[in-house]
């Protein structure tokens, strides 16, 4: 049995909605794909607007445009995310405030946020890990207290919910990713949600190049001209004519993986001490995007995912932290993230995937009580 640590979702209708799109002759963005996922998007996150991008990073990108992040502002993250979270920010010559993280859902530490505020923090970006949501109330009233932008980096989260209300429906702005390892996908891909009516048009200039085009296809002006610097942000016809069918089966897709993390639960639970499996909190709804759990450390973790992939799973670790990147060059050597240090030597990732058989789980369990029974 070869059991891959993710396969990108593919339902079977994918092709026929491409093929609908090169019929019709239109393969660049602002489309009718383009068009038909945004409002999808829109109905399920409660925004206001909805801007389809190449990638998540580019709506990130959009998001320290919008926020005007100059040289010198501070933007408050953890450092256990993706890259691709801080570079917008840093791009725009921000300074980056690192926060530490909830050994139990690997959040942003909500009640540590406040001391790291200066006279220069711009915006605080809450990274809703593995599906589940931020503390947002908190998080929410710290950053309407001290006048802060709240972004939302929901990549692994469409569907997930806080209080009844999704993922994206916080901050001023947030993003979600259509990565190949995400719930749903289109190869790359992502969204812009703006919860500030305020920003819209401007989000539709930085859009198109820094143009007002959007006014001249609205009929407003006789030319478009550039108005300020800026890129290429839209989505491509073909990605979001891959993606379409993928967002209206998201309930589905996102309930089987569900089940599939519940499934490991219970055989793990058995196995493992509650506190190194996942925990969502009350009020908190996952969209299952990962199962993972705690090794005692680093290299039972390595010995681990060599067991397994013997058996024939993949099991792989995720983010080293960012704040010891070698990008830095030891610039932030004295940051102390105890809980960030911690974690990234220990987390271990398991088979997750729509496709993932409630047998495919049940046989990783099994290794994995093999491996723990080895131990002892």
């Amino acid at each position: 049995m070869k059991i891959p640590f993710n396969k990108p979702l593919v339902l079977g209708d994918e092709i026929k909605y491409l093929k609908q799109a090169i019929d019709k002759n239109r393969f660049s963005g602002k489309g009718e794909f383009t068009s038909k996922c945004a409002e999808l998007i829109k109905k399920e996150t409660s925004c206001e607007k909805a801007i389809m991008t190449p990638s998540c990073t580019s709506a990130l990108e959009m998001c320290a445009l919008l926020c005007n992040i100059k040289p010198g502002d501070e933007i408050i993250m953890p450092s256990f995310t993706h890259p691709g979270t801080a570079n917008p920010f840093v791009r725009q010559g921000a300074e980056i405030v690192w926060c530490d993280i909830k050994e139990d859902t690997k959040n942003i530490d909500e009640n540590k946020i406040e001391p790291l505020i200066t006279k220069r923090t711009k915006a605080v970006v809450a990274v809703h890990y593995g599906g589940v949501i931020c503390q947002m109330d908190k998080i929410t009233s710290i950053c309407k207290k001290n006048h802060l932008y709240l972004i939302e980096d929901a990549a692994m989260s469409i569907g997930s919910r806080f209080k009844d209300n999704p993922a994206g429906s916080f901050g001023d702005l947030a993003v979600i990713s259509f990565h190949k390892t995400k719930n749903i996908q289109c190869g790359e891909g992502g969204v812009l949600l703006i919860n500030k009516n305020e920003m819209i048009e401007r989000a539709e200039f930085l859009r198109d190049y820094g143009t007002n085009r959007i006014h001249f296809e609205k009929g407003l002006i006789e030319k478009y001209t550039w108005v300020e610097k800026s890129s290429n942000f839209s989505m491509s016809e073909l990605q979001a004519a891959f993606l379409y069918p993928q967002l209206k089966n998201l309930s589905k897709v996102n309930e089987k993986r569900n089940l599939l993390f519940k499934r490991y639960l219970k055989n793990l639970s058995d196995i493992i001490e509650n506190n190194k499996l996942p925990v969502i909190p009350n009020g908190c709804l996952s969209n299952g995007h990962c199962f993972y759990i705690h090794t005692k450390n680093e290299i039972q973790r390595k010995k681990l995912i060599h067991y397994l992939k013997q058996k024939g799973i993949q099991a792989v670790f995720h983010y080293q932290p960012l704040h010891k990147a070698a990008f830095w060059q030891g610039k932030y050597n004295n940051v102390d993230l105890p809980i960030t240090d911690f974690i990234c030597d220990i987390i271990l990732r398991l088979p997750m995937f729509y496709s993932l058989t409630i047998q495919e789980v049940d046989f990783t369990c099994l290794k994995i009580l093999e491996f723990y029974k080895k131990l002892s």
